[in-house]
């Protein structure tokens, strides 16, 4: 199961590229995210530690650490999986070596786990933070054909 913390990290980044300075405050951004506020903190240390994010103790808030266009997706995914990160597609441990297919899977799953891995990456890393608060507002049409 792949963890929510990239999402909520960059929902937590959307709001700080979209409010003034210092208005911010984990409770404030709890509501947004629909979750605890242990949990948005939890994150914010992620991406201070990163240098993403300037946090204040107390009502002080949080702020971007730099131009939400010099943040990458990319740059939130390794705040949030610091390395050595396992791998996003992990293979199933042991699979039986004297079967033809199960012998075959480490060598046959891992060149296209590693590359569909690698692709996300790199959409991540063509993608900032200021290419997602542009797309905020803006109506798409949902795969089901509904204006969202």
């Amino acid at each position: 199961m792949i963890a929510t913390r990239f999402s909520v990290a960059t929902h937590i980044m959307l709001l700080m590229a979209t409010e003034p300075v210092g208005r911010l405050t984990s409770p404030r951004i709890a509501v947004s995210v629909n979750t605890n506020p242990v949990v948005v903190r939890r994150i914010m240390r992620l991406l201070a530690r990163a240098g993403l994010v300037h946090v204040r103790r107390g009502q002080g808030g949080a702020s971007l650490g730099r131009e939400a266009a010099g943040i990458s997706l990319d740059d939130v995914w390794c705040a949030v999986h610091p390395a050595p990160a396992p791998p996003l597609l992990p293979l199933h441990a042991s699979p039986d070596p004297g079967c033809p297919v199960g012998s075959q899977v480490p060598w046959l799953f891992g060149d296209v786990f590693l590359g569909a891995e690698t692709a996300m990456r790199v959409a991540l890393a063509a993608t900032s933070l200021a290419d997602m608060k542009a797309r905020l507002g803006t109506p798409t049409e949902r795969p089901d054909g509904v204006s969202s």
